[in-house]
């Protein structure tokens, strides 16, 4: 009878034990699930490969653009790639304003609005040929 008593009370200290650590651990996760801070995000897939990614890209001063400008600000840029590696969409939030592009194989879409000229929409096909549309 008195080793029965026994165990009933282990069993009920190893219950009590496991009930705290289960709510010391949820609280902390909880805590800390609120906010990821990084400067990259990847998602992979399951061969490994690259297939979105989210980072802050350093200012460039000494890139040089098409228009012949020189220098690029700081930047958040979000990619999403094909299971090919090609990036089909580019969404970027810059100092100064925004672009998207929009890919494919047989071309692209460019949306492009930065405080130092109008705002455009630009399509191009694989072989070169370009509309721009301008307000």
């Amino acid at each position: 009878m008195k080793s029965r008593q026994i165990i009933i009370v282990l069993v009920a200290i190893n219950l009590a034990t496991l009930a705290f650590v289960f709510t010391q651990n949820k609280s902390h996760a909880a805590a800390n699930a609120s906010v990821l801070r990084a400067t990259a995000l990847e998602l992979v897939d399951e061969h490994g490969k690259v297939r979105a990614e989210l980072k802050v890209l350093p200012a460039q001063p000494d890139f040089k653009m098409p228009d012949g400008s020189v220098g690029y600000p700081e930047a958040v840029q979000l990619r999403l790639f094909t299971s090919k590696g090609a990036p089909n969409v580019k969404l970027a939030a810059i100092e100064d304003g925004s672009a998207l592009v929009l890919g494919g194989e047989k071309g692209y879409v460019q949306i492009l609005s930065r405080s130092k000229e109008d705002p455009f929409v630009k399509i191009v096909t694989k072989d070169g040929r370009e509309k721009v549309f301008k307000p």
